[in-house]
């Protein structure tokens, strides 16, 4: 006798994981689940050593913009915003600048549309494809509770818009060496860093419903203005997901370039000899 399996809404097979689907459906969460935690090791590992973060006249992304400094970490900027690190700074943690920089562009990508859904099949199962049954959970109650704090992206939206700006400076300080005007590699590298960073900020949904929410006819009379700009961040939008990825590698990158170059490692290409 043939066997028989339970089904559920849809005509879908019930139980873990299960699923009638016959392609690799698994390698999407899969490459999720090691895409973000090779970058969450790397960037925590990177913020706890608090050095070789500055190669002149380059600064890694992780860093930037510095509030404290160390004045005898190794491979690290003796110059920042408010001077050494004050006495308060808690002795557990190392004399890092990373983090007082690292939770506000980590939690604009924690609460990130995008990475919800990433994260949510790629580590919870839930669902961990389409079509594919959820891991045993108990019934869905929306964002309440923890996931309250998935409210806050609008608000962490706007520091991300500042960091763009900052980092965008930062592309202009690393023209300049010693006095003298000009580029090298780590310039392009710090400056597609921020093209990057800037096409994954300014398509972010919140920016697309900030451009374009709250009226009726966004095509009528004055709101032509605010029309142009939606289209714009709409372009942006639709391939969200690429630049959400691309931006976390390569900000990634820069702040490995600066890191070499920082420890004599490699040695770049530049104008200034």
């Amino acid at each position: 006798m043939a066997s028989t399996q339970a089904l559920g809404p849809g005509g879908h097979p019930l139980g873990r994981m299960s699923t009638t689907r016959q392609d690799l459906w698994w390698i999407g969460p899969a490459s999720v689940v090691f895409g973000l935690s090779c970058f969450f090791i790397y960037a925590t590992w990177a913020a706890f050593q608090g050095a070789h973060f500055y190669a002149a006249p380059y600064l890694s992304p992780f860093y930037a913009p510095v509030i404290f400094h160390d004045p005898s970490a190794v491979g690290g900027t003796t110059h920042s915003l408010l001077g050494a690190f004050p006495s308060w700074w808690p002795g557990f943690l190392p004399q890092s600048p990373a983090f007082l920089i690292l939770a506000f562009p980590g939690a604009f990508r924690f609460t990130c549309y995008y990475y919800r859904k990433a994260y949510y099949r790629g580590f919870a199962g839930s669902p961990p494809g389409c079509s594919v049954a959820p891991l045993p959970k108990r019934g869905y109650e929306g964002e309440t509770g923890l996931f309250l704090l998935q409210n806050l992206h609008r608000y962490a939206l706007y520091f991300a818009m500042i960091f763009v700006f900052l980092l965008a400076y930062d592309v202009w300080l690393a023209c300049w060496k010693d006095g003298v005007f000009g580029v090298g590699v780590g310039t392009f590298v710090l400056a597609l860093n921020v093209v990057l960073l800037a096409g994954y900020t300014f398509g972010c949904h919140s920016v697309r419903h900030l451009v374009g929410g709250r009226t009726d006819c966004l095509t009528c009379g004055k709101n032509t203005v605010r029309f142009t700009l939606w289209k714009g961040v709409t372009i942006l939008n639709e391939k969200h997901m690429v630049w959400a990825w691309c931006s976390l590698i390569w900000v990634g990158v820069s702040d490995i370039y600066v890191r070499l170059l920082s420890q004599n490692i490699i040695i770049e290409w530049n104008t200034w000899g």
